[in-house]
């Protein structure tokens, strides 16, 4: 069935931009029961249930449609665990993708896992279609069993590891996300060598700031909840650069050239004039909303609330909730800095960080980011050896 709004035969919009789509085939449902998972404690959420076969087409179809004469379409597909939803549902997306996609225009996947569902036959088919797959761990198993455990509180770094070896039996493009919290924060070099040492080149640290209310439950962004504290396992506000810079000595030390670190490639790439590849680091979030299983769309990952949803892709083209004067406002609102951002010489490195981290008070009463400190530590320890990597586009990363 198609969606009224869009007949078979319309044309494109002409008035497109690039977006960045993060689809939520199961939405919060997944295998795992991490500590530290603020998705799965959010109110007014989508129901943990697989996108049907309607919502699938009018996403992947008004996607592409949206965005006429976009080299390079990109579809991102987490969760919870995106692969709960099962091969033969990512199969009908690629054909859903290779319907619709015009001449001359390519479709990107990549998709986040924990890893513990994988298997060879979906290692085939990530390799046959050109998935960039994304695997989930925390570094060596005594820093990634205590907080991501499964739903029967059993631990999953072995069985990360045994996913991580089917995707490389494969040839499987991959990386590893790794989450920077309050057991790891402090142990940047062992994370970092392990990651090396099980053979990955490509690596993302995420920092874990989330807050609790009073009563116990997580937190929504500021200014919401101005009563809540940093949850017990967030990262000290100077924990994430000590961590980075640690990583950063490794890496400037044994693997210039070998292996991409994306903190370390974002602030090159700041030296050298280039945008932002990361949206925390860029002046305008708005080009990368979350679709939901039942189709609604929110503003971004970390503001999926109630406040924050546009709308629903069965009702309205994506392209017009992504282009609406909502979602312009959220993206222009981040950069409404406190006067200490705005006069540190940092700025154009880190644009005020994610608006969802903004909430750590400055002595004139303003909200400055929480992670200040550790960009600050970050980018003043690596600079002077960064600043040579600067001039020559993508010199620091691998071949």
């Amino acid at each position: 069935m198609m969606n009224p709004h869009y007949a078979e035969d319309s044309e494109p919009r002409a008035e497109s931009w690039p977006f960045f789509v993060m689809a939520k085939p199961v939405s919060a449902a997944c295998n795992l029961a991490c500590r530290y998972c603020y998705y799965l404690n959010r109110p007014d959420a989508a129901p943990s249930r697989r996108m049907d076969a309607e919502t699938l087409e009018v996403l992947i179809r008004d996607v592409i449609r949206a965005q006429p004469g976009v080299p390079e379409i990109h579809f991102a597909w987490q969760g919870g665990e995106p692969t709960l939803a099962g091969v033969d549902f990512f199969r009908q997306a690629v054909a859903l993708q290779e319907r619709y996609c015009p001449a001359g225009t390519t479709v990107v996947n990549a998709i986040q896992t924990n890893g513990t569902l994988l298997d060879e036959r979906w290692a085939e088919f990530f390799a046959v279609h050109r998935f960039l797959v994304g695997i989930s761990i925390d570094g060596p198993q005594a820093l990634h069993d205590p907080l991501r455990r499964d739903a029967r509180g059993r631990t999953t770094h072995a069985k990360v590891l045994r996913g991580l070896r089917c995707l490389q039996q494969a040839q499987v493009q991959f990386n590893a996300l790794s989450v920077v919290h309050h057991l790891n924060y402090r142990q940047g070099r062992a994370v970092y060598r392990f990651l090396r040492r099980i053979g990955i080149r490509h690596m993302q640290f995420i920092p874990l700031v989330e807050r609790f209310t009073r009563d116990d439950a997580f937190a929504a962004p500021p200014p919401g909840d101005p009563g809540a504290a940093p949850a017990p396992w967030t990262t000290p506000r100077e924990g994430f650069g000590e961590f980075l810079c640690t990583v950063f000595d490794e890496w400037l030390g044994n693997d210039v050239g070998e292996v991409f670190v994306q903190a370390i490639e974002e602030y090159a790439a700041a030296l050298a004039n280039r945008p932002a590849g990361l949206c925390v680091f860029g002046p305008d979030c708005s080009s990368a909303p979350i679709v939901e299983s039942n189709g609604d769309v929110y503003s971004c990952d970390h503001y999926a609330f109630p406040a924050y949803r546009l709308g629903n892709i069965m009702k309205t083209p994506i392209g017009e909730l992504v282009r609406s004067s909502r979602q312009r406002e959220f993206g222009r609102v981040k950069m409404e800095l406190p006067s200490e951002c705005r006069q540190c010489g940092f700025l154009a490195a880190c644009c005020g960080g994610c608006p969802k981290h903004r909430f750590a008070g400055t002595r004139g009463g303003e909200m400055i980011n929480y992670l200040c400190p550790s960009y600050r530590r970050f980018f003043t320890y690596t600079g002077p050896a960064l600043a040579r990597f600067a001039a020559p586009a993508r010199e620091i990363s691998p071949g």
